[in-house]
């Protein structure tokens, strides 16, 4: 997921760096009164109580999940690295490219009083050239299928600087280990899209969101645009080619509501207001706007009462995304809008928890450290 990112967004970051550590509630932000739905034990009322800081000290926050243990677990981008691929494969075009890589993004799981522990650590983390300011991605998302932990890799492959270990699934052992299941690299290289973006062009692709639905992964792609279908035993499909119809609308976050809901971010330079919506996909991948006038779309998920949460992860007229305009709003069966939190910085992942609170990756990007909001209602 790179659009066109302009390098004054880097130090508009660098004037709100600040440094924290895991706890398990500081006020933060404002609240305004007002997948992992189908496992709910309590559904949100109507109107925020609080938004709280849950976890800190995480190192660019991404996807997120409740486990089967009642703990929160977290896609860690990691903090990129300085190993480079050129000359080894085709490089991601400057100012994206070219990239470089480490071994420095995790997942974490975070325990109900926010005590954050390590999963598995050592996982391939790239950075894009300094004319973005190091951009970073690593895992971007987790799902669980019964008690097994499966994470998306979304910042690896020889594109990204890193030859040793392809973008893909990886299926996480009890002891810390892992084995990758399906190589996403491979399939992005020999399923071309019908409409790739040439002057934005990742070989590798930026897999970003990936839910599980009756067993089976469904992981998206921004930057291709598409949906796939991956079984447990590395048999991947694709479900829909967004570009085909759509264009390079960037689709990034993806839902499951009886149909595929697909969220888009379309362009960082410039941001344009409004300029995003909710796709309805069929799973036999027909596709059509189910909600329109958002921005920047980088979560959606649903709730026992059919309504729909939208992370927007900036809202600004800018080229380029404006700290402190990220927003969740609520979409209402009937389609009315309304926002329950404002204020976020750069948000990259939502999740509804088993107590029928909403949980947000904030500081989700850039170099400062990331947090888990929690949303409460009464």
């Amino acid at each position: 997921m790179k659009p066109k990112v302009i390098s004054i967004l880097i130090i508009i970051v660098l004037s709100l760096f600040i440094f924290h550590s895991c706890s398990d509630k500081t006020d933060t932000l404002t609240g305004s009164a007002s997948n992992d739905s189908q496992s709910l034990e309590k559904i949100p009322p109507t109107k925020v109580k609080d938004v709280t800081v849950f976890c800190q000290g995480l190192n660019n926050p991404r996807g997120l999940k409740f486990g089967p243990d009642g703990y929160l677990y977290v896609a860690e981008g990691g903090l990129g690295g300085l190993n480079p691929s050129v000359g080894n494969c085709a490089q991601v075009i400057p100012p994206v490219g070219p990239y470089t890589w480490d071994r420095t993004a995790r997942i974490s799981k975070i325990s109900p009083t926010g005590t954050r522990s390590d999963v598995v650590v050592d996982l391939p983390s790239s950075q894009t050239s300094q004319n973005l300011g190091y951009l970073i991605s690593g895992v971007a998302d987790v799902a669980f299928i019964g008690n097994t932990l499966y994470a998306l890799i979304g910042g690896a492959g020889c594109s990204h600087g890193y030859p040793s270990d392809p973008n893909g699934i990886i299926k996480v052992n009890t002891n810390g280990t892992w084995d990758l299941i399906a190589n996403l690299s491979d399939w992005s290289l020999n399923h071309t899209v019908a409409n790739p973006e040439q002057d934005d062009f990742e070989p590798d692709g930026t897999w970003y969101s990936m839910i599980n639905v009756r067993g089976d992964l469904y992981a998206v792609e921004p930057n291709h645009g598409e949906l796939v279908k991956v079984k447990t035993n590395g048999q991947v499909s694709r479900v829909i080619d967004v570009s085909a119809t759509r264009g390079h609308i960037v689709p990034t976050a993806v839902a499951y509501h009886g149909n595929f809901y697909i969220g888009n971010l379309n362009t960082f330079n410039p941001v344009v207001p409004g300029g995003s919506g909710i796709y309805k996909v069929t799973p036999s991948g027909q596709i059509q706007k189910s909600e329109g006038g958002l921005t920047a779309v980088l979560g959606v998920v649903f709730d026992n009462r059919d309504r729909m949460y939208v992370l927007e992860m900036t809202t600004a007229a800018a080229n380029g995304p404006v700290p402190g305009t990220g927003k969740v709003l609520r979409i209402q069966p009937s389609g009315q809008q309304e926002e329950i939190a404002t204020g976020l910085v750069f948000p990259t992942g939502i999740t509804i928890g088993p107590d029928g609170n909403l949980y947000v990756s904030n500081y989700g990007f850039g170099p400062f450290v990331g947090e888990i909001l929690k949303i409460t209602f009464e």
